[in-house]
Formats: structure tokens, sequence, C-alpha cells
């Protein structure tokens, strides 16, 4: 049975003037139903720390919570699943551990990855990018734009690979309605929300385009 994935997932980030608890508790209160906590900067111990708060966060507004890579503490923390950004993961391996009822995405740059996650393991979703600059996560990944999303939803189409595909990588408000059109599954986001001086009502305006 297919697990139910958001349409739109907040990522936290590491910001100098918000903690990830802080990003977290302002995207649940603004309507968030699924966070992943990206946190990739601190120890097990400071990184369970957060989790946990963010964790009772999620359960008292009834959003989902995915960690970023850290997928060897769901045993430790109230968390629904994991997302790996590495696409040449042993998402087999990966899945194994935490179980099949825990939710696993992956990250994609290219058909090519999509491929390798797909028949690697039975994972959830897949965030494709970047769709465009970001300062989020820099990388040398070529950017996708609108044709190379039409192009790996072509070919997706052409194999018969059914898993739903996010957006990734630089989105802003202005580019939800021409993504969604392409057949996108949904969009991630991070810094078009919290780098925003009120990010709770840029969250709640792009979930006015999505939903």
């Amino acid at each position: 049975m297919k697990k139910y994935i958001s349409q739109f997932h907040y990522l936290t980030q590491d910001l100098p003037n918000r903690t990830h608890v802080e990003q977290a508790q302002i995207a649940c209160q603004a309507g968030a139903n699924w966070i992943q906590y990206r946190c990739l900067s601190k120890c097990d111990e400071a990184l369970i720390a957060d989790i946990n708060e963010i964790a009772a966060i999620c359960d008292d507004w009834g959003a989902t919570l995915i960690l970023t890579d850290h997928y060897y503490l769901l045993d430790q923390v109230d968390a629904q699943g994991v997302h790996i950004e590495d696409p040449k993961a042993d998402f087999n391996a990966i899945r194994t551990y935490i179980g099949d009822d825990k939710t696993l995405g992956g990250s994609a740059h290219a058909f090519e990855d999509i491929l390798h996650i797909c028949h690697s393991a039975q994972v959830d979703y897949i965030g494709c990018g970047p769709f465009s600059i970001t300062l989020t996560k820099p990388n040398n990944y070529p950017i996708l734009g609108i044709d190379g999303y039409k192009n790996i939803l072509q070919k997706m189409n052409q194999q018969a690979i059914d898993i739903p595909i996010l957006g990734v990588g630089g989105i802003t408000i202005d580019d939800v309605e021409a993504l969604l059109n392409i057949g996108l599954y949904g969009l991630a986001v991070s810094s078009a929300i919290n780098t925003t001086t009120h990010p709770d009502q840029t969250l709640k305006n792009f979930y006015k385009m999505i939903y």
C-alpha cells in the first residue's frame, strides 16, 4: 500500500537568526503538514535534541516529520521517515534498516538517478532538482528548468515508472503553477520561505497555489 506523500515539503535549514525548532514551529502554525528537518551541521546528540523538540511540535499539529540523511537515528526519535540526499546511496540497505513502515525518500538530479533509486529499493517519493540556482544546497549539478523536468517525466512515462516526483532547488512562488502544470507531483521549498520577513505568510501563499 502506498504511503501518503504531501504535495508540499517544507525544509528547515541552518539560519543565523532562527533555529530549526523555531522554523518548524512557524511552519506548523502556518499549516505545513510535512516537515523535513535538514540539519547537517550538528553532532548526533544535538540532532536528537532538535528532532525530539520538532517531533513534539509536529505531533501537536498533525504534521509528518522526515529527517535528512540521519536514518540511523530513526529508532531513537519520533519521526515518520528519512530523505536520503545521495542518489548513489544503497537505498535497499537503508530500507532494510528502517523497515517498511517508515517513509523513504531520495534525491535525484537526472533520469539515471531515478532509475537507480527505483530499481534498488521500495522508495516512496523522489525529490528531483535543482530546478534553478539554489544557495541552500550548493552543488555542480546542471539546472533542470522546465524542459529538464519535462524530459524526465516523459522518460518515466515511457518506462512505466510510477513514483511521486517533487521539484526542488531554487523554487519561488512564481514557479509553482508552471511546475505543477507539467506533471510534477509536488514541490519542496526552504529558502523561498525561510529567508523572507514573514515566513508564515509566505508558506501560506505556497499552500494556496498548490492546494
